[in-house]
Parts: C-alpha cells; structure tokens; sequence
C-alpha cells in the first residue's frame, strides 16, 4: 500500500496518509499509458491545415511554351510545383487525427498514471482548500509552504471556482475536478496534491473473488 504526505490547509505538513487500494493497487501498464497519451496528444490537433496543390491554383491552362524547338525544358503549365506561384507537390490537406480508445484502456492508463506517481513519491493529500474568493497570491503563497517539486495538479473535491480562477495564470499549475482528469494531466504534473474529500468518496476495492472474476490484462506489476 502506498503512503502520501498530508497537508493541512495552511500547507503545513501533516502525518503521512495510505491510498486507497482501489485506485492506487501499485500496477503500472505502460502500454496502456502510452497509448492513452498518444491519443490525448492526437486528439488535441485540429487537423486543419491545408495547402493548394496545381489542379486547385488559379491559372496556366495551357502551357507557356510549344513542347519542341526552344531548347528550353518542356513545360505543361506555369502552375506545376516547380514554377514560382505554382501548387505545391504533396500538399498536407485537412484530416482528422482523432483516436479512440476503449474505456477499459483509459481506465487502466488512468490508474497506471497514478501509480506512477505515488511509487515515485509525487502523490499528496491536502486537507482542502479555504478560497472564500479568487486569490492567486493566496494560492502562491500556498505553494511556497507546501514545497512541492515540479508542475502542480491539484484534483478537487468538485469544481472549485475560485481555486480554478486563482491558479489559471500561474506557469505549471493546473486545478481540475477528482475524476476528469485524465493520464495525460497526471504525467504532465510532476506532484500531484488530492483533496482529501476527494479520496474519501472512491469505492472500496473490490473482493479478491470478484477480481477473478474479470477478463484478465496483462500488466507490469511494480516492486
């Protein structure tokens, strides 16, 4: 069972605290973390990049020159990928990049993320957090007690307004809702701080007969 550190709201440290198992069961799937990320990454291009190619650009119907006698290189149009003004060759035309992933994988990326961090020691429990209003020399304040290394994820207890609107322009912090997060935002933080309302209302973990009972996955358990 993994620990994190605790943090009382006034970013002093506390007693350390265990996870809970049902999300942090110590198993790292890289390839499922992997895959989940390169989807995110893929799914964040808008695919909308477009070039003219020589049958899309205006003019040179007819070609600049007869084909035989003017001991010059035969043309067909002023308009070819070799003529100043012409289209281009192998133009890049708008697509989609979007990937899917199947909602057992993200789940399994998801946790994996988690785990990743909390074997390294980057995961932490913050008591919550008291922004009556958006402050964000509060909340730098906050994270000059707290000491932590790396970008900042704080995961809340719900959508907290005013902790979203006191860190949205700090550099490397980022605050989201317990639960919409995604393996992306937990690889792209370097410690991750978890409302502790927020862990108190996971699940338990399920019964070792009803694990069994579930198509198994190959994964890559953690020393």
């Amino acid at each position: 069972m993994y620990e994190a550190r605790y943090i009382n709201r006034d970013g002093s440290a506390g007693t350390p605290v265990p996870l809970p198992d049902v999300l942090f069961d110590g198993v790292i799937h890289e390839n499922a973390l992997h895959q989940a990320v390169t989807a995110y990454l893929a799914n964040q291009r808008q695919g909308t990049v477009s070039r003219k190619n020589r049958a899309a650009v205006a003019g040179g119907s007819r070609k600049p020159w007869r084909q035989k006698g003017t001991g010059r290189a035969r043309q067909g149009t002023i308009r070819a990928a070799q003529w100043r003004g012409g289209g281009l060759a192998f133009p890049p035309l708008p697509r989609s990049w979007t990937q899917r992933v199947p909602r057992r994988i993200r789940a399994l990326a998801r946790k994996s993320a988690f785990n990743s961090r909390a074997a390294e020691g980057r995961i932490a429990v913050i008591e919550g957090f008291d922004f009556d209003a958006p402050k964000t020399r509060r909340l730098t304040r906050l994270l000059d007690r707290i000491d932590a290394p790396g970008k900042i994820l704080f995961l809340t207890h719900g959508a907290n307004r005013n902790l979203y609107l006191s860190g949205r322009n700090l550099a490397g912090v980022r605050v989201l809702p317990f639960g919409q997060e995604s393996s992306f935002d937990v690889v792209w933080s370097g410690t991750v701080i978890i409302e502790e309302a927020a862990l108190a209302g996971l699940p338990p973990a399920p019964a070792a007969e009803d694990r069994a009972r579930r198509r198994p996955i190959q994964v890559t358990e953690v020393a």
